[in-house]
């Protein structure tokens, strides 16, 4: 088999810290002996979420079995999720921004044996529902967990609590035509209906604005597709939770916004 050096385009504050916990997990349940060490093992899990090297393509390249590569990389998921920022300490944060930008996105699946519920009439493909808020640069702050394909972004958002949460802290919030109809603090642009008359010059104003803000937004969603295992997930979907706050955290800390 053929063999080629490769990167991966992250900084070693964030293999740093993977392997920090990773060492330390052992040392909880004092591991004895591991195929890789700490640090193998956490390059291991970053090259799978961010590269999105199959578990056979890592077996031969640390020279592992393909179990254990599936087991070494989980076993880091885990860890990060652990540790993973929920929306009541992510609003800390948000609650200070000058506004923010509220948005979803659908991370592609593979087909399962229950696929209606993950199939997207908007993106028609299967997937997983993601809601993702961003600040007023574009700057991913915090993702959720993911949702069937089919749930609609305002549906979604409210069965996170994020409208409520977004309107009791009085956060200004940017967001598409999707979800009219959120009230609180979330804004959209006005929409014309079938028989009423057209936009005003004053309301297409008001919706170029909007538009130009909501845009950041879309640099948020493309830092957190940078990960190419959310490129496809070829798992279970309900594994594309752990895997989107394992991300957000390793995110963090690239970003040197990490504060656990």
């Amino acid at each position: 088999m053929l063999s080629y050096p490769a990167t991966i385009p992250l900084s070693s504050r964030t293999l740093n810290h993977l392997a920090e916990r990773i060492r330390s997990h052992r040392k909880q349940r004092r591991s004895r002996w591991r195929r890789l060490a700490p640090g193998r093992q956490a390059l291991l899990a970053l090259a799978h979420l961010r590269n999105g090297d199959t578990y056979t393509r890592l077996a031969t390249g640390f020279q592992i079995g393909v179990a254990t590569a599936w087991r070494y990389v989980q076993e880091a998921i885990a860890l990060l999720t652990a540790v993973a920022n929920d929306l009541a300490t992510a609003m800390e944060r948000i609650r200070r921004l000058a506004y923010a930008i509220l948005d979803g996105t659908l991370i592609p699946t593979d087909r399962i044996a229950d696929q209606k519920p993950y199939y997207s009439g908007k993106h028609k493909r299967h997937g997983v529902n993601v809601q993702v808020i961003a600040d007023a640069a574009g700057r991913l702050v915090w993702a959720s967990p993911a949702l069937p394909g089919s749930v609609h972004d305002l549906t979604a958002a409210r069965t996170h609590g994020v409208i409520d949460a977004l309107s009791r802290a009085d956060v200004m919030t940017f967001a598409d035509k999707g979800y009219q109809g959120a009230g609180g603090s979330v804004r959209t642009p006005f929409k014309r209906h079938r028989f009423r008359p057209k936009l005003s010059r004053r309301q297409k104003a008001v919706n170029r604005a909007h538009a130009r803000i909501r845009a950041r937004g879309e640099r948020a969603i493309a830092t957190l597709k940078t990960w190419k295992i959310l490129t496809k997930l070829r798992c279970c979907p309900r594994r594309a939770t752990p895997i989107v706050q394992a991300i957000l955290v390793l995110h963090n800390v690239e970003a040197n916004r990490y504060a656990g």
